[in-house]
């Protein structure tokens, strides 16, 4: 099978060859459908006495989501999740509502669309075929999520920047890189999958 570049896993699960509408209607769909996906993976929330940042399945959802559909769907989808918690869907880990976007975990929400355009471009290039380079697309998206998430969760609860390390990064390593570990899996699985029933069918 041969694999166009640009292209996503998304693209060949759900192709769409007849005409730019019906391709706009794909893209539609799966849009809104994995920013139900991130709601999912915010209900698996599990607080933490010493932090205000639950442990949750986000950052898996953001680098496979990313991955998945590719840049511009994949972070479309994660600002329709936003726009979905804003009008007070209770989308996030605690509920919903405006003032959640500006709480302690607000960094945090707010870095998903940029995680999600940079995982889905490298992606994009390929990199998600092997587990090793899936790996190497999978961690700018977790840095950039602690990138955004720290600094902010320091200026609301008024603590140094090692303060914010602390209470919203150093505990939450060590799942995020299993995430990762399981992310990088299953996208080379998926295209090995994917090849596998492709050439069975033809």
């Amino acid at each position: 099978m041969a694999i166009a570049p640009g292209t996503t896993l998304a693209d060949y699960l759900v192709p769409t060859r007849s005409s730019r509408r019906a391709a706009l209607v794909r893209d539609s769909i799966l849009i809104v459908g994995c920013s139900f996906l991130f709601a999912l993976s915010a209900r698996a929330s599990i607080p933490l006495a010493f932090t205000p940042v639950p442990f949750t399945l986000q950052p898996l959802a953001v680098v496979l989501i990313g991955a998945a559909l590719g840049s511009k769907r994949g972070a479309l989808a994660a600002l329709l999740y936003l726009l979905e918690g804003a009008t007070g869907l209770p989308v996030f880990a605690k509920g919903g509502g405006l003032l959640y976007l500006l709480g302690p975990t607000a960094g945090y929400l707010w870095s998903y669309p940029f995680a999600c355009f940079v995982v889905g471009w490298l992606c994009e290039r390929g990199l998600d075929r092997r587990f090793l380079t899936s790996t190497l697309a999978m961690l700018p998206g977790m840095l950039i999520i602690y990138a955004l998430g720290v600094p902010w969760l320091a200026v609301v609860y008024h603590l140094s920047l090692r303060q914010a390390i602390v209470a919203g990064m150093l505990p939450f390593i060590a799942g995020d890189l299993v995430k990762v570990v399981i992310a990088a899996a299953l996208l080379p699985s998926s295209w090995q999958l994917l090849r596998f029933f492709h050439t069975e069918t033809h």
